[in-house]
């Protein structure tokens, strides 16, 4: 990912001001810095859900500033799951195949891979409400990399979790991450986080 010359204003708030920076492909690479600082709102202009008022996004050697999300080929965690309350596991991982309207058999094939991936596959039936906190960012995990995505965009992905939790997730994605060689940037204001999880850190100062 190369992001140049980003600059993003909210009425007169400056959030990202000139930025430029290089993500290297099949890393992990941690934004750091306190709130306020712009890291997830250059999160969001990567992933085409919003978008810079100056300055360009590269992906993979195209410019993507201007294409939509679906066309950027990048996978997105929330901090809060952002699950389908009304969908079972398998079919919240399977959401983005089936809107790009995917052969069933592929979806299928697909779902049971990552579930297995991610240690959910018993967990295929339940409702997002019925899994733990842990289990649930897992089956986010699932979901973004459903449509095998050349980046991967974590935004704050274990803030909402207990010290426990937080750690044994920390490994899992690193487990997950050795396993796949995507590209991985994520955004996180905790020092040891990006210390313990990243090839390359870079901080935004408020």
């Amino acid at each position: 990912i190369t992001i140049s010359h980003v600059t993003r204003r909210f009425g007169s708030f400056v959030a990202l001001d000139d930025v430029s920076v290089d993500i290297p492909s099949g890393r992990l690479t941690a934004l750091l810095g306190p709130s306020g600082g712009g890291k997830s709102t250059l999160l969001r202009i990567i992933a085409g859900l919003d978008h810079a008022d100056a300055g360009t996004v590269e992906i993979e050697g195209v410019d993507a500033t201007n294409l939509s999300p679906q066309a950027r080929n990048v996978g997105f965690v929330f901090q809060h799951y952002a699950a389908f309350k009304h969908l079972t596991v398998a079919r919240n991982v399977a959401f983005g195949l089936e809107i790009r309207k995917r052969p069933k058999d592929e979806v299928q094939r697909r779902v049971t891979e990552l579930l297995q991936l991610v240690h959910l596959d018993q967990f295929a039936d339940r409702k997002p409400a019925q899994l733990s906190g842990g289990q649930r960012q897992r089956m986010a995990l699932a979901r973004a990399l459903a449509v095998e995505p050349s980046v991967l965009l974590l935004d704050e992905p274990f803030g909402a979790l207990d010290a426990q939790t937080r750690r044994a997730m920390q490994d899992f994605l690193l487990t997950v991450w050795s396993r796949t060689a995507t590209t991985v940037l994520m955004v996180t204001h905790d020092v040891e986080e990006a210390v313990y999880l990243s090839n390359r850190i870079y901080v935004m100062a408020a």
